[in-house]
């Protein structure tokens, strides 16, 4: 383990949070993301690699990030109790794992301490269905719940490539940014001095690169793309997730280490 092992009351003020969301109940597919958390923490501890980032960043050297390991909340709903003593803080949350459903609880607690936050979403799907089999906590429908309830100003989504008619006029009415895969640099213009909340799915990825997901979903990201993306960010980075990795899916092991590799880059960019 190359993070510190913490509890939630010896956080400081900027201090990381890494903490398992153990929850996969509202996924439409198939389950499996509820295993990931503490599968993605031992791919970035394994000796297979090292603490090290691309731009020398050693994450062992650094008493900031810590492992809280997994979250225990009573329901769904409760996701959000879990975060809020970690804002209390004044440290960032950075979520691992579960399916994309929980990022809504999640933002409920992040819009308490920050009313001016941006959301940047990087996923093959919007996820803005306003419900789906029925069920408007869907881990296809988090972006519509976030924004109907006014918990971020900007929704900016990124690597889009499974909409379809009735996405398209959520997204319109939620006044969501939206880039496709067929857009170079869809981050050259993502400007913004508000805090910024960013959430990642695995699927964002081409299959080819991550296989561990429930959904597959061909003609998305390369790894260096999507790295290079990351490192090219210049934002106030208040929270992060990194969901929708299925263990049930991967082989050898390949996405979690593409994920522990991405909590990587990420981490670098909390650190500021």
């Amino acid at each position: 383990m190359i993070f510190q092992e913490t509890k939630v009351n010896a956080l400081k003020a900027k201090d990381i949070a890494l903490i398992g969301l153990p929850f996969d109940a509202h996924s439409s597919f198939m389950q499996g993301p509820a295993a990931a958390p503490e599968l993605i923490v031992e791919a970035i501890s394994s000796d297979a690699s090292n603490s090290f980032t691309e731009n020398l960043t050693d994450l062992g050297q650094h008493p900031q990030i810590h492992w809280l390991g997994n979250a225990s909340f009573p329901d769904y709903h409760g996701i959000s109790d879990a975060i809020r003593p970690i804002l209390a803080a004044n440290a960032i949350p950075f979520s691992l794992g579960g399916d994309h459903s929980v990022t809504f609880p999640v933002l409920q607690a992040m819009a308490e301490k920050y009313p001016k936050l941006h959301i940047l979403h990087f996923d093959a799907h919007a996820d803005l269905y306003h419900e789906l089999d029925g069920n408007p906590y869907s881990h296809a429908c988090p972006f519509a719940r976030i924004m109907e309830a006014g918990l971020a100003q900007n929704l900016t989504q990124v690597g889009i490539r499974t909409l379809n008619l009735h996405q398209w006029e959520q997204a319109q009415k939620f006044g969501v940014t939206l880039y496709g895969m067929g857009q170079k640099q869809p981050l050259a213009d993502f400007h913004t001095d508000d805090p910024v909340y960013l959430s990642l799915d695995m699927d964002v990825l081409d299959p080819a690169f991550a296989p561990g997901v429930s959904h597959h979903e061909p003609g998305g990201y390369s790894t260096r793309e999507l790295i290079e993306m990351i490192q090219g960010l210049s934002i106030n980075l208040v929270g992060c997730d990194v969901v929708e990795y299925n263990p049930k899916r991967d082989i050898n092991g390949l996405t979690a280490a593409v994920a522990a590799k991405l909590v990587k880059e990420l981490l670098v960019k909390c650190l500021g």
